[in-house]
């Protein structure tokens, strides 16, 4: 609508910001914000994802996507005319399901390397899948769901395929148990953990991308440095 310069119907898609999903703008209301505004940017629904995660975990904070778009543009680094100021950000909306909370707060944690999901090639012998949990608990993750399955693996008839979901502290935390697995295991994939790093590795190189520890400061406190 803004580069056209009038109300102009756009397709809709799913996504986590749906407040903001509308398919066409309201005459009055176009005229009337068009003015104000002075720029927009698109941001993945990762950061939307992690901004829904950090206003949880630090500011007490339940927020719908839409109203935590403000935070993940600033987390994905969209906005660097902001550096070195006090900025305010307006939370609102906090109309989501309770389903959707959960959803959003799991897919948070996948695109901040804490929900990690793997699979791995151990022995079927009496004891090999608990030599796995005992190596997953002295690494200091927490299991969240754990699924072995022997009619479909193509290794020894001695062996088990076991699809492990975990949490742990953070993204090197992550690493760690990463190392730990792949010196141990001959057969460990992480594909799925390493498609959600993916992402985070296109991103966080940027200059403008805001270090996310600095919101344990507070949401509302925090500069951008």
């Amino acid at each position: 609508a803004l580069s056209c310069g009038k109300p102009t119907p756009v397709p809709i898609k799913s996504t986590l910001a749906d407040g903001l999903a509308v398919p066409l703008v309201g005459y009055n209301a176009f005229h009337t914000a068009r003015p104000l505004v002075d720029k927009m940017v698109v941001v993945k629904e990762e950061w939307i994802a992690i901004a829904i995660l950090r206003l949880v975990e630090m500011e007490k904070c339940v927020v719908e996507g839409a109203g935590a778009i403000g935070l993940a543009a600033i987390l994905a680094g969209h906005l660097p005319e902001l550096r070195n100021k006090r900025v305010v950000l307006i939370l609102c909306g906090g109309n989501i399901d309770t389903t959707i909370l959960g959803r959003c707060l799991d897919r948070g944690l996948t695109a901040d390397g804490r929900l990690i999901k793997f699979s791995v090639v151990a022995s079927d012998r009496p004891g090999g899948i608990a030599e796995l949990c005992r190596l997953l608990a002295d690494v200091g993750v927490s299991i969240k769901d754990i699924l072995h399955e022997r009619a479909w693996i193509t290794n020894d008839i001695f062996s088990v395929k076991v699809k492990v979901v975990c949490e742990s502290r953070d993204l090197e935390h992550s690493k760690q148990l990463m190392k730990v697995l792949s010196e141990r295991y001959t057969s460990v994939n992480f594909g799925d953990f390493m498609d959600s790093q993916g992402f985070r590795q296109r991103l966080s190189p940027s200059p403008n991308h805001l270090d996310v520890n600095l919101l344990e400061q507070g949401v509302t406190k925090c500069f951008l440095e």
